[in-house]
C-alpha cells in the first residue's frame, strides 16, 4: 500500500527570512516516488552481445551463405558444407569481436553526469547517488557541482554554465524560479533547488531520445548491399544459361546440381564483410595511436568520405572560456588602468568565468603608477539582484574610493558617462560581446574609467584546421545556439567565408555553399540540418561537445566528439578525440581515406574475381561440355583467395586529394572490364590445355583452379594503383599472402590433392605467361580508371 506520507509544498520547505530550510520529502515519500516513476537514469540502449552475434548471420552475405551450406548438405558433401560454414562463423567472430572493443572503448569513455547529490529528506541534509533522486526533492547547488536533474531554483543564487546544453558560451545567473537542467555546471554561488524531472523526462534525456531515434545508413553497409546485389542479379543470369545449355546437352541432374552449386558459391564475395571489419579495425588501431578513438568501426573509413563538416562553436571552434577580447578605455584613462581596477572588483579563487578571465588579462599587462598603489580593503562580491560587484580601495594617502564593475547600462547609470561611452557599450554588444563599465571614484562621485568587452576566443588551432580541411576538399559549417553577431565574429576570425544563416530558421534541403554560419539554433534544429546536408546527397560529419549536439552526432554519418564533450555525446559520436584541439579530425580523414581505398581495393578485386570466374564457367562449359570447376575447387578457391586477399587491409597505399565515394556502377564497369580480360587470359590457356595439349576434363579443371589464382595474383597487383602502372610498393603481409596463394595452389596442383595432379613445368611456364599479363593489364587500366573516375 503506498505510504500516505504527503510531500512537503515547497513554500514549506524552504523557510522564511533566514533561508534555512527546514523539511523537505520524507524517505518513504521519495521510495514511493522512485517506485512510480523509476530511478534517475537513461535506460542503456547499448546492443546485447547476442543480438551483435545474430545480426552477423542476418545479412546478404550471411544468407548467400547459408544457402551454400544448405545445398551442399542436401547434395550430400558434408565437408564442404562444413568449410562454408566455418567461413561463415569466422566472418561472425571478426565482427563481433571488433565491435565489442570499439563497445568497450565507448564504455571506458562514459561518465555519469553526477554521482551524487545533497538532498533534503526527513529534514536532514544527507548524500545521495544522483540517481536516487524524484520529483519534488529539494537539493543543494553547490559550487563546482553538476546539475543531477532538471530543477527550479527557490532560493538562493548561482552562475550555472548551461553550455554543454543548450551551446550558449556565457554561464546564466539563477535565482528564485529560474530553470535548470541536468548536466549544467555550478560555477559559482549556491542555491536550493526542486526537481521537476528526472531520468528520461529531464531535457538531457529528451536529447537522448532523439539520439536513440536518429540513425543513418551508412555508406559502407549501402555499398555490400549494392555489391551484393549486382553479384547476385549477374549470378542469376549466368545460372539461368548454364541450366538451359546443360539442358540442351542432356546433362544429368546429378551433374546439373553441382554446376549450379559452383556458379552460386563463385558469386559470393565471401570475405568481404570480414575485410571492412578489418580494415576498419586496423585504421582505428592507427588513430588512437593519434588519440583518436573509435566507437564505430563504420565511422573510420566512411570520414573519408565525408564532404561537408558541421562544427559546433562552443568547446569545439572555440575554447568554451571567456577572455577579455577589448578594453575602452575612456579619456584619461589607459587600458592598463582599466583592468586593474577591474581586477580589484573582482573575486579571487573563484569560478566565476568573468572574475577570471579579468584578473587574467589584468596580470599579463603592467600597472599603472596610480592603480598600482591602490590597497583592497573591502570586496562586495557580484550580486545578480545589482549586477554590480564592488570593491573599496585606499590611496597611499588613506583617501578611500569606490570600484563599480558590472553591467554596462547599470554602471553607466550610476556614474558621469558622456553619450560617446554609451554609443561605444551599444556598439561593442551590437558585436555579441558581453560589455562590462568600470567606474571608480569617491562614494557620492564615481566616474567612467573604461569599458571592457570579454568573449569566448577561437582556439588557437582552429583557423588551420580549417584551410586544412578545405584543402581536403570538405566544407566546413558553424552551427551553433549562440547568437548570430557573436558567431559571425568568430566564423571571420577562423576563416570561415560566407553569410550567416537567419536565427531559428534551418530549410528542409540546403547546400553547404549556402551559408558559412547556422546560429541560434536548437538541439533538433542541428539534427535537421546533418539531415538536409544529407537530402542534397552529401555525406556529413558533426562535431561536437554538448549534450545538445548529441542528436545531430547520432544522425550524421560521422559524428565526432572533442575531448570535453558529455558521456552523451560521447555515445552518439563514431569518434571521439581525446587530446584537446582538432587536430584529430585531419588525421581522422586521412586515415579514412587510406581505410577506404585498401577497402575499395579489396572490393573491386572481388568484384572482377567473381565475374570472371561465372564467366569462365559459361565458356568451361562451352568449350569442354562439363563443369570446368567443382565445389570443391570453388571452397578453395575462395579459401586461397578471398580470404588472403584480406592481406590487401594492411597495404601501402596513398590516400586520394579529394572526399571519396562509392560509385558502384562505375566499380561494376571496370570490375567487368578487367573481369573480362581475366577471362580472355583464363580461356586462352584453357584453350590451349584443351585443344593443343589434349588433356583430359580433370586436368581441366586443375589448370582453370591454377590459372584462376595465378591470373587473380595478376589483377590484384595492376588495381592496386589506379592512377598509374605501379606506385608504393606492397606491404610485407601482403607479398606473404601472394607468395602463399601462388605456392598452395602449385603444391595442390603438383601433388594431386584434392585435384587431378599437373607437371611442374606446365605450373612454371602458366606462372611466367601469369607475369606477362599482370604488366598487360597494369597499362590497360590506366585510362578505364581515369574515364570512370575511380582512384
Amino acid at each position: 500500500m503506498a505510504s500516505a506520507v504527503t510531500p512537503v509544498p515547497i513554500m514549506e520547505a524552504v523557510s522564511q527570512p533566514d533561508g534555512m530550510v527546514r523539511t523537505g520529502l520524507s524517505g518513504s515519500e521519495a521510495r514511493r516516488r522512485r517506485a512510480e516513476s523509476g530511478t534517475n537514469t537513461l535506460p542503456d540502449t547499448s546492443p546485447s552481445t547476442w543480438r551483435m552475434v545474430l545480426e552477423k548471420f542476418w545479412a546478404p552475405v550471411p544468407w548467400m551463405l547459408e544457402a551454400a551450406v544448405i545445398l551442399q548438405c542436401v547434395l550430400g558433401r558434408f565437408v564442404e558444407a562444413g568449410i562454408i560454414a566455418g567461413l561463415l562463423v569466422f566472418n561472425a567472430v571478426l565482427g563481433v569481436l571488433q565491435e565489442s572493443r570499439a563497445q568497450a572503448t565507448l564504455a571506458a569513455l562514459k561518465s555519469r553526469l553526477a554521482m551524487n547529490a545533497s538532498v533534503l529528506r526527513d529534514g536532514t541534509w544527507s548524500i545521495v547517488p544522483a540517481a536516487d533522486l524524484v520529483k519534488g526533492d529539494v537539493v543543494k547547488l553547490s559550487l563546482g557541482g553538476v546539475v543531477a536533474a532538471d530543477m527550479r531554483i527557490v532560493s538562493g543564487n548561482a552562475l550555472l554554465d548551461h553550455s554543454m546544453l543548450t551551446g550558449e558560451s556565457v554561464p546564466i545567473e539563477a535565482t528564485s524560479g529560474t530553470q535548470t537542467f541536468a548536466g549544467a555546471l555550478v560555477r559559482r554561488g549556491e542555491a536550493l533547488a526542486l526537481v521537476t524531472a528526472i531520468g528520461a523526462n529531464t531535457r538531457f534525456g529528451q536529447t537522448a531520445e532523439l539520439v536513440r531515434t536518429a540513425h543513418v545508413a551508412s555508406s559502407q553497409q549501402k555499398a555490400v548491399l549494392l555489391v551484393v546485389r549486382n553479384l547476385a542479379a549477374f549470378s542469376v543470369t549466368v545460372i539461368a544459361f548454364l541450366v538451359c545449355y546443360a539442358l540442351y546437352l542432356r546433362m544429368p541432374l546429378a551433374d546439373i546440381v553441382p554446376l549450379i552449386l559452383t556458379a552460386v558459391l563463385a558469386s559470393i564475395p565471401v570475405a568481404l564483410p570480414a575485410t571492412f571489419t578489418l580494415s576498419a579495425a586496423l585504421g582505428a588501431r592507427a588513430l588512437a595511436a593519434q588519440g583518436v578513438l573509435s566507437t564505430r568501426l563504420s565511422a573510420v573509413d566512411e570520414v573519408g568520405t565525408m564532404d561537408v563538416l558541421c562544427a559546433d562553436k562552443t568547446g569545439t571552434l572555440t575554447c568554451n572560456a571567456l577572455s577579455v577580447s577589448t578594453v575602452a578605455p575612456m579619456h584619461g584613462f589607459d587600458i592598463s588602468h582599466v583592468l586593474t581596477l577591474a581586477a580589484l572588483a573582482s573575486a579571487e579563487g573563484n569560478q566565476d568565468p568573468v572574475d577570471q578571465a579579468i584578473r587574467d588579462a589584468a596580470s599579463r599587462i603592467a600597472h599603472t603608477t596610480a592603480a598600482g598603489v591602490l590597497k583592497l580593503a573591502a570586496l562586495k562580491p557580484f550580486d545578480p539582484s545589482t549586477k554590480t560587484s564592488e570593491a573599496t580601495v585606499t590611496d597611499p594617502s588613506g583617501k578611500i574610493q569606490r570600484i563599480v564593475k558590472g553591467a554596462s547600462a547599470v554602471v553607466v547609470s550610476l556614474s558621469q558617462a558622456s553619450p560617446t561611452a554609451q554609443a561605444r557599450a551599444a556598439e561593442l554588444e551590437g558585436q555579441g560581446l558581453r560589455v562590462l563599465a568600470v567606474a571608480a571614484g569617491a562614494t557620492d562621485a564615481l566616474q567612467l574609467v573604461g569599458l571592457v568587452a570579454l568573449s569566448d576566443p577561437p582556439r588557437a588551432d582552429s583557423a588551420a584546421l580549417i584551410k586544412e580541411l578545405h584543402g581536403l576538399g570538405v566544407r566546413v559549417v558553424m552551427v551553433t545556439g549562440d547568437a548570430p553577431a557573436t558567431a559571425a565574429i568568430v566564423a571571420q576570425a577562423i576563416g570561415l567565408t560566407g553569410p550567416t544563416c537567419p536565427a531559428g530558421y534551418v530549410p528542409d534541403q540546403v547546400e553547404p555553399q549556402a551559408f558559412a554560419v547556422f546560429a541560434g539554433v536548437l538541439p533538433e534544429d542541428k539534427y535537421k540540418l546533418v539531415k538536409a546536408f544529407q537530402q542534397t546527397g552529401h555525406t556529413v560529419g558533426m562535431c561536437g561537445d554538448g549534450a545538445n549536439d548529441a542528436p545531430a552526432l547520432r544522425q550524421a554519418q560521422i559524428g565526432i566528439a572533442v575531448s570535453t564533450a558529455t558521456d552523451v555525446a560521447k555515445s552518439a559520436a563514431g569518434m571521439v578525440l581525446t587530446e584537446a584541439g582538432l587536430g584529430g579530425i585531419v588525421m581522422a580523414v586521412k586515415e579514412g581515406r587510406l581505410t577506404f581505398q585498401r577497402i575499395l581495393t579489396y572490393t573491386l578485386n572481388s568484384v572482377l574475381k567473381k565475374i570472371a570466374t561465372a564467366f569462365l564457367l559459361v565458356i568451361g562449359l562451352l568449350i569442354t561440355g562439363h563443369a570446368i570447376l567443382t565445389p570443391l575447387l570453388m571452397v578453395i578457391l575462395m579459401i586461397a583467395g578471398d580470404f588472403l586477399a584480406m592481406s590487401l587491409t594492411t597495404d601501402r597505399v596513398e590516400p586520394s586529394p579529394l572526399p571519396n565515394a562509392w560509385r558502384i556502377s562505375n566499380l561494376t564497369v571496370v570490375g567487368v572490364f578487367i573481369g573480362l580480360a581475366l577471362v580472355t587470359f583464363c580461356s586462352g590457356v584453357l584453350a590451349i590445355g584443351k585443344f593443343a595439349m589434349g588433356l583430359n576434363i580433370d586436368a581441366l579443371r586443375t589448370l582453370t583452379f591454377v590459372v584462376l589464382v595465378f591470373g587473380g595474383q595478376a589483377t590484384l597487383y595492376a588495381i592496386r594503383h589506379r592512377r598509374r602502372m605501379w606506385g608504393t610498393r606492397p606491404s610485407v603481409w601482403m607479398v606473404a599472402s601472394s607468395v602463399a596463394d601462388v605456392l598452395i595452389a602449385a603444391g595442390l596442383a603438383m601433388g594431386g590433392i584434392a585435384m587431378a595432379a599437373l607437371p611442374p613445368e606446365l605450373i612454371g611456364g602458366l606462372l611466367a605467361a601469369t607475369v606477362v599479363f599482370a604488366f598487360a593489364l597494369a597499362a590497360a587500366k590506366i585510362p578505364v580508371f581515369a574515364h570512370l573516375k575511380i582512384s
